[in-house]
């Protein structure tokens, strides 16, 4: 877990505002969910041999009842969606959300056992259409942020009787090669064999290399809609990666899954940057009526790790230098009508001497320095230190706040010089 210092929450704060806005373009409303749920909430939904399930979740006991830290963010909205009756209430729902969520995972870069997710979820809508149509706003969300380049890799694990199909199929291609996979997927092997090709094993990566395709297996129902899928894909000119052995580590997908992976970054072997896909039956085996669904989820340090950084940060407005107890009693009034007009404004009130204060406003970038002394008070003046433009007047303590956040408002001399403005 890691703390997120002022200088480096700017950065968060525009990620989040620029995903906000994106999101709404497209529709979607926030919804906000409890850091704690029932664990048997997360264990049936995304599966009991699943790793976040097995390794990863932070669950407890308390007053009687079994509760776990939210690992993810999707079983949480279905919960609410049910519990609301929201199905009731409108025939689609588009839902976002932004918050931390908790794994006890190996940490790697951009991995933290608290971590923050962005994502989107819109239920009731079962077409292929809506489906691209989530990729669509992931990729122009990207390019808004500034990641250099990704691909889109996209799978379909059709419906029930296909996975059904496709685990006969993997159980008959696997088991002569049972004794070359790791422990793990030794253990799952007859109770969910999908799980070995998501493991990150060396091992059965290498034995899942000839494994039987999921797409040889869609019925016409699955088929139709993955061919809708690519359509609509094709459509909108976004570039994709057919990838069939794709599967996610969750077990409520069903038919459209997809990865988005940076290319040419730092992130080392674990280049995903987000996951998504349809949970058609989530809903239903909630108790709530059987609505179809898609969602992904993004981790907001990982996209940190491949934006651009963004320019330094402006420094405050105007810096206000008290020089004695009755100047600091004008100061504090004076930044507080300052703020009025939308002027940041940093006041020192340490009661030191001019020069430290001077180098205080400029270490800050501040653009105007007012100073208040004694000798201020006496004409009624504050003294303004244009530390961009380099240069220095008084005007009247009437009406200064005024005057100030005109002259922050407007470029310096040495900004319009810069510039080429006049």
């Amino acid at each position: 877990m890691n703390d997120i210092l002022p200088e480096q929450v700017r950065r968060w704060h525009q990620l989040e505002a620029d995903f906000r806005l994106h999101a709404e373009l497209y529709g979607y409303a926030e919804v906000r969910t409890p850091l704690l749920e029932h664990t048997s909430l997360f264990s049936r939904q995304m599966g009991e041999t699943t790793d976040v399930v097995e390794k990863e979740m932070y669950s407890f006991e308390r007053h009687g009842e079994q509760l776990t830290v939210r690992p993810e963010g999707t079983a949480s909205a279905a919960r609410a969606y049910v519990e609301h009756s929201v199905h009731a209430k409108e025939p689609i729902t588009r839902w976002y959300y932004l918050g931390p969520m908790f794994r006890g995972e190996r940490p790697a870069k951009g991995r933290y056992r608290q971590f923050y997710q962005a994502g989107c979820e819109v239920l009731g809508d079962a077409g292929p259409v809506c489906d691209a149509e989530m990729l669509d706003l992931i990729a122009g969300f990207l390019r808004r942020i500034g990641v250099p380049d990704f691909t889109i890799h996209v799978n379909s694990l059709g419906s029930a009787g296909t996975r059904g199909r496709y685990r006969d199929k993997l159980l008959e291609y696997f088991t002569p090669l049972r004794d070359r996979l790791s422990e793990d997927s030794q253990r799952r092997f007859e109770r969910n064999p999908l799980r070995i090709l998501d493991s990150k094993d060396p091992r059965d990566q290498e034995a899942a290399k000839g494994a039987p395709s999921i797409l040889d297996l869609l019925d016409d129902d699955d088929l139709a809609h993955w061919k809708g899928f690519l359509h609509a894909l094709d459509v909108l000119g976004l570039p994709y990666v057919v990838d069939p052995g794709l599967v996610r580590g969750l077990d409520y997908y069903t038919r459209t899954l997809f990865e988005v992976k940076a290319v040419g970054s730092d992130l080392g072997a674990q280049s995903t940057l987000l996951g998504g896909g349809r949970y058609d039956t989530m809903i239903e085996s909630l108790g709530g009526p059987k609505v179809p669904a898609i969602g992904f989820a993004m981790g907001l340090e990982r996209l940190l790790t491949v934006i651009p950084e963004p320019p330094p940060r402006r420094g405050p407005g105007c810096f206000i230098a008290p020089i004695g107890a009755a100047a600091a009693d004008r100061a504090l009034l004076l930044a507080r009508e300052l703020r009025s007009f939308g002027v940041r404004v940093e006041l020192d009130g340490r009661g030191v001497k001019l020069k430290p204060m001077l180098r205080r406003a400029d270490a800050l970038g501040a653009r105007l320095c007012i100073i208040l002394g004694d000798g201020e008070i006496e004409r009624g003046v504050v003294t303004v230190k244009d530390l961009v433009g380099h240069a220095q007047d008084e005007i009247p303590f009437e009406g200064a706040a005024r005057v100030l956040a005109d002259r922050v408002s407007e470029p310096s001399p040495d900004i319009s010089h810069a510039r080429g403005l006049r």
